[in-house]
């Protein structure tokens, strides 16, 4: 009866499975399953935090190289911060109440310090355009070299004789479209300057030979440029 008992016992023992509910069985086995399944996702989350960890070493030279380049790029930004004192120094002279067509504008920079020229009608104008300029953050000092053109009516009456002459041809009509026309006009003493920049070279010579045909007018000098070079 030992033997028999010992034998149970090992029988017990090597068929585990035997006498048990198949459903039983089959929960066991999906149980198992789903207990390997997990293990491997938890075996993956930690491989790949120890990667991340050994590529956080390793990209530190990556990262001092990206300082690095950042701050000789900030260095190589000091024309940029040129630019945008030219760009808001324009638009300061742009928003000057009296600027007119029959004013000219312009301005030189040399370090922090902008050089004002051109020529204005009203004694205001020029005041009023240096302490726009001095306004400005990175503005040291102005120095102002407008020119305010003379007391006229003989050159009043010129002004408007060649605005009506050079806007009311068809052909350069359009560039009065703007807030400040793109073809300025200045009368000293009779004599016409034309400044300002016109979009190709026809323009240009249509507008020096409309300003000639005004009566009374002395002189006529052609500063107007050409927009990108154009013909």
């Amino acid at each position: 009866m030992r033997g028999a008992a010992r034998q149970g016992r090992s029988s017990d023992c090597t068929h585990p499975a035997q006498g048990v509910n198949p459903i039983v069985r089959s929960k066991e086995v999906r149980l198992g399953c789903d207990m390997r399944k997990k293990h491997r996702r938890c075996s993956n989350v930690r491989v790949f935090f120890v990667l991340a960890f050994l590529a956080s070493f390793m990209l530190l030279p990556n990262a001092a190289v990206a300082t690095a380049w950042q701050d000789s790029k900030v260095q190589r930004g000091e024309p940029a911060a040129r630019q945008n004192l030219i760009k808001e120094v324009r638009h300061q002279l742009l928003l000057l109440p009296y600027y007119s067509v029959f004013d000219n504008l312009s301005y030189r920079i040399d370090g922090d310090t902008v050089t004002l020229d051109g020529q204005v009608v009203r004694p205001t104008l020029k005041s009023d355009a240096e302490s726009a300029v001095k306004s400005l953050e990175g503005v040291a000092g102005v120095v102002n070299n407008i020119e305010v053109l003379p007391v006229s009516p003989m050159d009043d009456q010129l002004r408007r004789a060649v605005y009506r002459a050079l806007y009311g041809d068809s052909a350069l009509s359009r560039y009065a479209y703007s807030s400040v026309a793109a073809i300025h006009i200045i009368v000293k003493n009779g004599s016409v300057t034309l400044e300002g920049v016109v979009d190709n070279e026809s323009d240009k010579n249509l507008a020096n030979l409309r300003a000639n045909q005004v009566p009374n007018v002395f002189s006529v000098k052609n500063n107007l440029t050409v927009a990108g070079g154009a013909k």
